[in-house]
């Protein structure tokens, strides 16, 4: 959770920080929607040749949408737990 005051206010200058880590996040999540786009492309071309799903772009797809979750839930306030790259990137089993 966020430092808190003894009264349990959050300080200016938490908040404010968390402000500017939400716009990078904004950022992140932006960056990693036109690299799930192209991972959906790829993913696509690899189906119409071999029939079947590249196992590495399944995996990396569950991991990015978990990180999608971490995210969202940090920008939301739900969570006061920053996702990568303040922790390890999300296992997506």
């Amino acid at each position: 959770m966020m430092i808190e005051e003894e009264d349990g206010a959050r300080t200016a200058r938490d908040v404010w920080m968390r402000g500017l880590i939400m716009l990078l996040f904004m950022f992140a999540f932006a960056v990693g929607q036109a690299l799930l786009n192209l991972t959906a492309l790829v993913q696509f071309m690899w189906l119409l040749v071999t029939r079947e799903p590249n196992t590495f772009l399944l995996h990396f797809g569950r991991s990015l949408a978990a990180w999608f979750a971490q995210i969202a839930r940090f920008l939301s306030c739900a969570s006061d737990e920053k996702p990568f790259p303040w922790k390890s990137w999300p296992n997506p089993d």
